[in-house]
């Protein structure tokens, strides 16, 4: 295998995600690492992702970079950046190889039976991601409950934005086929331009389910120690549940259900602030606990 990794990016970076990545929010002492961990999951995502590539040997690249994360070889850039970014704390790569073994399956899994395969993979996918940061932070991993909760809500939103171009150019679908089944849904209605009623009702549907599971994750900032870290999770939360409500009124495959520069800022804006008040009302409490 002679093609370096970096070779198989698509192009898409940081600034691409639905997400904030390593923003001014984090401390400068972390975003090196962060963006180190970044590069290699996006390296590894394009990988999984490629249009040409056959899966075996999409496989063998994904090997080669979980193989020189560990410490055997170093001719891929981002492996040999993120090993040593991790070194320098002391960090384990757990939460990165996590990350390789949801990009395995988007290689060999096609389809998703129910809700608990797409949780499964969501806790590979996506929950990872949430812990490395956790991590990188030294908070409790008492938090990783929550965090868990918001990064799944935050991965079938992506899911379900994007689940026209899953099909047509991966023959991927992440809607689960029991939910598809008992709505009369194909996964053919896919490949259209505008949902029929049934895949639209089912779209909506998904979108309440993952609502309810990204209020399990309603404590998540106020439980974080670190205060920018505090306060990029109250950002992130707000983009997630914007985008849900998005979902359960419009159709992705004909509709905009992403973000404009302005909602960004507004809702980050709007999310600082509260979080703010939020810590603030918080340590009240705990100064004054006679307070009702």
């Amino acid at each position: 295998m002679t093609t370096a990794a970096a070779d198989l990016r698509s192009g898409k970076g940081h600034r691409d995600e639905n997400f904030p990545v390593g923003s001014q929010l984090i401390h400068p002492r972390h975003r090196a690492l962060i963006f180190a961990f970044y590069y290699f999951v996006r390296t590894a995502d394009d990988i999984a992702d490629h249009a040409t590539l056959t899966p075996d040997e999409k496989l063998a690249h994904l090997d080669q970079l979980a193989a020189e994360l560990t410490g055997t070889g170093g001719g891929q850039p981002e492996a040999l950046n993120l090993r040593r970014a991790l070194a320098e704390r002391g960090m384990p790569p757990r939460h990165a190889l996590d990350v390789l073994t949801a990009f395995r399956m988007d290689v060999t899994k096609l389809r998703y039976a129910n809700w608990d395969e797409l949780i499964h993979y969501c806790n590979y996918s996506a929950m990872p991601v949430g812990r490395f940061m956790l991590d990188v932070h030294g908070e409790s991993t008492s938090t990783w409950v929550a965090s868990d909760a918001l990064c799944a809500a935050l991965q079938i939103n992506n899911h379900l934005q994007d689940c026209r171009d899953d099909y047509r150019n991966l023959n991927r679908v992440y809607i689960p086929q029991d939910a598809m089944a008992a709505k009369g849904v194909t996964v053919e209605m896919l490949n259209n331009d505008k949902s029929p009623p049934a895949l639209l009702s089912l779209i909506h549907d998904l979108a309440h389910r993952t609502e309810a599971l990204l209020h399990e994750s309603d404590g998540f900032s106020p439980s974080i120690q670190d205060t920018r870290l505090a306060l990029e999770v109250s950002v992130i939360q707000a983009f997630a549940l914007r985008i849900v409500r998005m979902l359960q009124t419009r159709d992705p495959l004909a509709d905009r259900v992403h973000l404009s520069k302005v909602e960004l800022i507004g809702l980050s804006i709007g999310a600082m602030i509260s979080g703010l008040l939020r810590r603030g009302g918080a340590r009240g409490r705990v100064s004054n606990p006679s307070r009702t």
